[in-house]
């Protein structure tokens, strides 16, 4: 078998329609163009798009009926594809699910441990998992875990300050830590000036995880509140199973019956950047609780928005002011409040020149700032700089200047 450079092991689904999908194929592809080749090891995804040039996609199938139980399945999967491999020479994991067994045993997979860290199960859990959360043991099993990780890590990569103060306080060592936002491919979500306020139904976007935690409810709510006032039209777009699809559609009531409110399946990218086009108003209703005040976040939604010109009702928290200022970008309203996001869409219609201004400089705000290529070039660097690796055109060059 062969000896792999640089494995990239991720307990989320490749290639998906979600933002972990998004983040996944940006960096991999950076790390294959500039070091060599990259073994992608991931949960088998939706489709047959192919990986990017220089990686070499490993599916892995899981089996269980929780997420706990699919973690353990893929830590099995896992161990069996690395059996007859040498040592790699970078591992770099998104989470304690596969990162925990290779950090046990690091010195005997690699030289090199990258934690990449999104987000945290001891805080995440008890959005995704309520029943599962209650259990103490696990908990402090899971905060364990990712101390260890945390610990054990040679490069801590992370797309939020806030998610770095976080670990510098559970002892992660700041020198040790590099904040990387995520990005857009300011190509896919091209700039289209915001649609002209006519009488038509306002048409609202929401997009990502049908979650508590990202604010899905409050979207639902200012529909709500907005329909006393004019004809609305709330888009929600994402995943769902089976019982939440239903209990958000409980939430959402007559709203349904009304036509006011259509929950869509996740869209591939291109298909979600027509969609901005086509709303007035993107939604990016994130709550203050401790996932986004305490673990933060780089919120895609708000990025994508942001760079397709549909002017953006944001929550005013930290991890949205790192990208947007409020007036200027977009209009910034107190979290957790469905009234305010309602009175931010009515300003918008109130205004309508303040759309447009917004749109422009949130653009030029994402040109410069937040793309793909940008966060692929940081990555790139922080591997230069704390494994002192040199890319493969720097390799070639001093190779061709030594035989000349």
């Amino acid at each position: 078998m062969s000896s792999p450079g640089i494995v990239y092991a991720s307990f989320d689904r490749f290639p998906a329609p979600k933002g972990a999908a998004v983040h996944i194929r940006a960096f991999t592809e950076a790390l294959g163009r500039a070091f060599g080749e990259v073994d992608l090891l991931a949960l088998e995804g939706e489709g047959v798009e192919p990986p990017p040039e220089g990686v070499r996609f490993h599916p892995l199938r899981v089996e269980g009926a929780d997420l706990i139980q699919q973690a353990m399945s893929f830590r099995t999967r896992l161990a069996a594809w690395w059996q007859g491999r040498d040592r790699a020479s970078v591992v770099h994991v998104r989470s304690i699910f596969e990162g925990y067994p290779i950090a046990r045993r690091k010195e005997a997979l690699t030289d090199r441990l990258v934690f990449e860290v999104n987000g945290l199960p001891s805080i995440e859990l008890k959005y995704h998992a309520p029943a599962v959360a209650e259990d103490e043991e696990l908990l402090r099993k899971l905060v364990a875990q990712e101390d260890y990780c945390l610990a054990r890590a040679d490069l801590l990569l992370t797309p939020s300050a806030v998610t770095a103060e976080h670990l510098v306080s559970r002892g992660a060592a700041p020198g040790r830590i590099r904040v990387i936002p995520n990005g857009v491919d300011t190509g896919l979500f091209s700039f289209q000036a915001p649609r002209p306020w006519e009488e038509r139904p306002v048409r609202l976007l929401y997009s990502g995880t049908m979650t508590s935690w990202q604010g899905v409810h409050h979207a639902i709510e200012a529909c709500r509140l907005l329909r006393r006032d004019v004809p609305v039209l709330l888009t929600l777009v994402g995943p769902t199973r089976r019982r939440q699809r239903r209990e958000l559609l409980d939430l959402c009531g007559e709203l349904v019956a009304a036509g006011a409110v259509e929950l869509l399946e996740p869209l591939p990218q291109a298909e979600l950047a027509r969609l901005h086009h086509a709303c007035d108003v993107v939604l990016v209703p994130l709550p203050p609780n401790d996932r986004n005040l305490v673990q933060g976040c780089c919120p895609l939604k708000l990025l994508e928005a942001m760079a397709s010109g549909t002017p953006v009702v944001a929550s005013d928290l930290p991890v949205v002011r790192v990208a947007a200022e409020h007036g200027v970008h977009a209009l910034l309203v107190r979290p957790g409040s469905p009234k305010a996001i309602a009175e931010g869409v009515r300003a918008l219609r109130a205004d309508p020149a303040l759309g447009p201004r917004m749109a422009r400089q949130a653009r030029a705000r994402i040109e410069r700032d937040f793309t793909w290529a940008r966060a692929q070039e940081a990555l790139v660097v922080a591997y230069e700089e704390a494994f002192g690796m040199a890319r493969e055109s720097t390799r070639w060059s001093t190779s061709a200047s030594a035989r000349a």
